[in-house]
């Protein structure tokens, strides 16, 4: 699947919901219980997003020219977003993970559904994935 029907299906399934944010969250935390989670060597403080107010720890490694990302939070919306995220961009290649616009982030109303210091973290989030697929990028090169 491609990073955009990701972003469709993840679309489709907060539509689901309608304008009910309080089930939408109760979704969100769903998808965090099924986050891939970080193997506890790299639980670090180098893998620490900066600029959540959470605890969030962002791993990835590269495996077969796609990057995998794994993760973990002591907060359970922000597990939940982390998983989201992982779900649109895990298993793609660095071009792929650079050039994606998060498109659903919008489509779903997150930005707009999240306290200041989440909307935040998750802007920072994005930044340390996208971050991490240039780098690999270069090793490539």
């Amino acid at each position: 699947m491609t990073i955009a029907e990701i972003e469709n299906e993840i679309a489709e399934e907060f539509e689901l919901f309608g304008d009910d944010w309080e089930s939408k969250y109760e979704h969100l935390i769903d998808l965090g219980k099924h986050l891939p989670l970080i193997d506890k060597q790299y639980k670090t403080d180098d893998r620490l997003i900066k600029g959540c107010q959470s605890k969030v720890w962002l791993h990835s490694e590269l495996k077969e020219k796609k990057i995998v990302f794994t993760a973990d939070s002591d907060a359970i919306i922000t597990k939940g977003i982390v998983a989201l995220m992982i779900r649109v961009i895990s298993g793609h290649t660095a071009d792929e993970i650079i050039n994606a616009q998060f498109e659903f982030i919008n489509k779903i109303g997150l930005i707009e559904h999240l306290s200041p210091t989440r909307s935040n973290g998750l802007v920072s989030m994005v930044k340390q994935m996208k971050l991490d697929a240039l780098a690999y990028k270069q090793l490539e090169s």
